[in-house]
């Protein structure tokens, strides 16, 4: 028997204290013995084969934690069993499973009893060891052949990159020994894996590993087991990646603003900007409104609630107008407490993410009361609350004539009630929804915003 079959007997049975080691050697009861050093037939992940040290050692001690495990077998200068080995191995030990792909086929050590092969007559003639005599006295064995192999071993072998193996044919290259292995080697395989002999059974079909490699890889991928994913990978525990998104726009911000001023310094009279080209008319219409439109001299203005309650705000409009991003107002506001920063009066902010390379600027402010008469003119859009009191003090009569001037939008969550937005429903304003978690779908809500500010401003210049 050999000593992975006699480790997992004694496992399986609950016999581990009946394993004694004396000096150098294993003593498995009375029935037993092997050295210390011993190879088994299991074979780890990174191609060595366990000893049988190493296993004992790890069967007596696989409740610990696999980091106080590993410290342990360092300590006493063992060979560790690897993470993916430890439960195929220890299902194995303990009975659980009969056979594991790591398990290699052995030789048969003449020395210790083997139950399966104790009586003869009992043995069927494919479990008999290649070059068996019936008519010779008990373990003579022909001596062709190599004693541990049977003809199910040598149908189940795996193949050999070796060049002493018979079964390769290395063609007429003279370099292909000195490396081991041929671009394109030839494996013989016997066609019959239940040990036939004869015409039948002597039949062999060729194997081509192709020149590419693929071979070799498949052989590899084989052997190995994914511990994580893609998924697992990006999964972080305890982390706030706000920070991160904020610095970005931070640095956003800083090239957007050098490149506004960049642009403006190098247009002159005859409205050419080397980075543009020639502006048309359509740049100027909507950066300086031509005198006497409906739209007031100056940067187009943007009005936005000052209360709370409502998604956009001074605080995050910004990031969710210029980079599609949608940042909650009360984690905006602490982020900007946590570096000092008080409340912004007026925004500035830029399409950037445009078909066109034309920037188009406007101003958000969220305090009505602090405009002055020319200024209402500039004004092209609100973000509404919902609330009566919101347009409370402002220069229109009642709201057919303001959202009639100014194009209106209602921000609001997808899966929020009905009830919400049925005031703003008997207004003439947008709505515009956001998912609560879906960051990733943000881009398009602030691209519908745009789009109808853009063509608002534009019907609005012509009228």
């Amino acid at each position: 028997m050999d000593p992975l079959s006699a480790l997992r007997d004694y496992t399986s049975r609950g016999d581990l204290q009946k394993i004694v080691r004396m000096g150098d050697e294993f003593f498995f009861g009375d029935e037993y013995s092997f050295p210390c050093n011993s190879p088994t037939s299991f074979r780890s992940k990174q191609g060595s084969l366990y000893t049988l040290d190493s296993l004992v050692h790890y069967v007596n001690n696989a409740h610990l934690k696999h980091t106080d495990y590993m410290q342990n077998a360092r300590l006493l200068k063992l060979q560790p069993v690897t993470f993916t080995d430890r439960k195929p191995l220890l299902d194995y030990l303990q009975g659980k499973i009969s056979s594991h792909d790591s398990i290699e086929p052995v030789s048969i050590n003449p020395n210790f009893p083997n139950p399966g092969f104790a009586n003869p007559s009992f043995a069927s003639v494919s479990d008999q060891p290649l070059g068996y005599d019936p008519s010779a006295p008990e373990k003579t064995l022909n001596s062709n052949f190599t004693p541990s192999l049977n003809l199910n071993s040598i149908a189940e072998a795996p193949i050999s990159l070796n060049p002493s193996f018979p079964g390769l044919n290395y063609g007429n290259d003279p370099g292909a020994q000195n490396y081991g292995f041929d671009p394109s080697v030839t494996v013989d395989e016997p066609a019959s894996a239940n040990g036939l002999v004869g015409e039948e059974g002597n039949k062999k079909k060729p194997r081509i590993l192709d020149g590419t490699g693929a071979g070799y890889i498949n052989l590899i991928r084989t052997m190995e087991r994914p511990l994580k994913d893609r998924e697992t990978l990006l999964e972080c525990r305890h982390r706030d990646f706000h920070t991160i998104l904020l610095n970005s726009s931070k640095r956003e911000e800083e090239k957007v603003r050098r490149d506004g001023v960049l642009v403006k310094s190098r247009g002159d009279d005859r409205n050419y900007s080397e980075d543009f080209g020639p502006r048309d008319s359509k740049y100027i219409s909507v950066l300086r409104p031509s005198k006497g439109s409906k739209v007031g001299e100056g940067v187009p203005i943007i009005l936005v609630p000052s209360a709370f309650q409502t998604l956009i705000t001074i605080y995050n409009v910004k990031e969710f107008l210029e980079d599609g991003v949608f940042i909650p107002t009360d984690v905006k506001v602490k982020a900007m407490t946590d570096v000092k920063q008080t409340k912004p009066e007026c925004v500035t902010v830029q399409k950037k993410f445009s078909r066109d390379r034309v920037v188009a600027a406007y101003e958000v402010r969220d305090k009505p009361s602090a405009l002055k008469a020319e200024d209402w003119d500039r004004v092209v859009a609100v973000f509404v609350l919902g609330k009566e009191w919101q347009f409370k003090d402002w220069p229109f009569k009642d709201h057919v004539e303001i959202f009639n001037k100014i194009i209106g939008f209602y921000m609001r969550f997808e899966d929020d009630s009905v009830e919400s937005a049925k005031t703003v429903k008997q207004w003439n304003v947008k709505i515009i929804s956001i998912s609560k978690n879906k960051r990733h779908q943000d881009r398009a809500a602030a691209l519908e915003v745009w789009d109808r500010l853009e063509e608002f401003v534009r019907s609005r210049s012509h009228s």
